[in-house]
């Protein structure tokens, strides 16, 4: 199937195509039948917005401040930190890497710097390296609560009061946080630091297209109105209240549900032959996993990179337990990119690529991945994008989110619930305060 920014091609999950490993197309009708609940309901929540998330992709009055916030950034810093973990980190390290390659930012902005764990190294290394002058912060806590972030907030704030003293500390922080009572809230308050409020109806995980994506990427200069149209593209079918089959996230759940029922398919290999998606991956794999492993449900998320994993992983996709479901993200790569000179390529055994460009290498291995994994039988489809820009990426965001919050209701769990996390939160304030040994 074809939407406006990607196409979703799906045939070789089926045991027609790849013989007892696919699924049987009876098995995904019933799954497919069974998505219609899940989008009237998403439809209901649309409608009387309990669901706000889903009004995301269509706001414009909660921008003029984020670009005002950010225009700040932009002028007064050379780097921005941006501290939070899980939702609050991912999702923004997910778009900003599309004006951020490995060699730092393309446009003129700030260098982006996202630190989500706790690692005494890592954050003692940023403190000395870093010119805490000319830095910025942006500390995410939906909670207001989260240790990690809390900790690392508060480690940077010393830090840059050293430098520049308890009056001037306020211009280098924002904090982003839900309205009420929250030590996040109140450490900033105390030090007048600006506080945006965090919609507590969002959840983490589903924050993306909410000022906590958003603004590290108005600070990078990104479009976010493209990126949540792209995003309101993929929404609007469910509105508007299409069969399931037209909708490419009904028949995404349909076939992982049907999969794991029937052929006990567990593990879901996400795989992008972009540089990058690779943060995208890592955002889908959070969404994956803490909206669906509960109760013995769910399958296993797995991030991967292609080419990268084709040297690290492939042996086992093709060669090891049919347990797996496998997602390849590409694009069109042929004949761009330097081109390898045959005069330096005056070798018998580089015949064949020379005068070759590496974008031609690189469709030769995407798409002979792809042939190797539905020869080898594996259930495999493909998401194909004509570019990767903003409007695409929000597309390919909210085709994820809708997509797990349908396989939720196929696997009768709650999309938005973590009870697991939380114990192990209450755990580790235990250890801190003494309570476990």
């Amino acid at each position: 199937m074809t939407s406006m920014s990607y196409v979703h091609q799906t045939s070789n999950c089926f045991s027609t195509a790849i013989g007892f490993n696919g699924l049987n197309q009876d098995v995904f009708n019933k799954f497919l039948e069974e998505t219609r609940p899940a989008l009237e309901k998403l439809r209901q929540q649309y409608a009387d917005k309990s669901l706000p998330f889903l009004q995301l992709s269509e706001r414009t009055d909660d921008l003029d401040v984020l670009y005002s916030v950010a225009a700040r950034y932009r002028e007064q810093f050379k780097h921005v930190v941006v501290l939070g973990i899980g939702g609050s980190s991912l999702g923004g390290r997910a778009i900003c890497r599309l004006a951020d390659t490995s060699v730092g930012p393309c446009t003129e902005a700030p260098k982006l710097h996202f630190y989500d764990n706790v690692d005494p190294n890592s954050i003692s290394y940023m403190l000395h390296a870093l010119p805490l002058e000319q830095t910025g912060f942006v500390a995410i806590s939906k909670s207001g609560t989260t240790a990690e972030t809390v900790t690392n907030f508060l480690v940077c704030l010393e830090a840059v009061s050293k430098l520049v003293g308890k009056d001037k500390l306020a211009e280098h922080f924002t904090a982003i946080s839900e309205p009420g009572e929250n030590i996040l809230r109140r450490l900033a308050i105390r030090n007048d630091i600006l506080v945006l409020d965090h919609d507590p109806r969002i959840g983490g995980r589903f924050s993306v297209l909410s000022l906590v994506g958003l603004l590290p990427a108005m600070i990078l200069g990104l479009g976010v109105e493209e990126l949540r149209a792209g995003a309101a593209s993929v929404l609007d079918p469910v509105l508007k209240g299409e069969d399931p089959r037209n909708i490419e996230a009904a028949v995404g759940a349909a076939i992982a549900a049907g999969l794991a029922t029937e052929k006990n398919i567990l593990s879901t290999i996400i795989m992008p032959y972009i540089d990058r998606l690779e943060e995208f991956a890592l955002w889908f794999r959070q969404l994956w996993a803490e909206s669906l492993g509960k109760q013995g449900k769910g399958t296993t998320p797995i991030n991967a990179l292609g080419t990268v994993d084709q040297h690290s992983q492939l042996q086992l996709y093709l060669d090891g337990p049919n347990d797996k479901m496998f997602t390849i993200i590409l694009m069109p790569t042929a004949g761009k990119g330097p081109l390898i000179d045959p005069i330096f390529a005056n070798d018998d055994a580089l015949e064949h690529i020379a005068g070759k460009s590496v974008g031609d290498l690189m469709d030769a291995e995407q798409w002979g991945t792809v042939k190797a994994l539905i020869r080898n039988n594996k259930p495999t489809r493909v998401i194909q994008l004509d570019r990767l820009n903003e409007t695409t990426l929000g597309a390919l965001m909210m085709h994820f989110m809708l997509e797990t919050i349908i396989t939720a209701h196929l696997f009768s769990v709650d999309p938005y619930s973590q009870p697991a996390v939380e114990e192990g939160k209450r755990l580790v304030r235990q250890f801190l305060s003494g309570e476990e040994s």
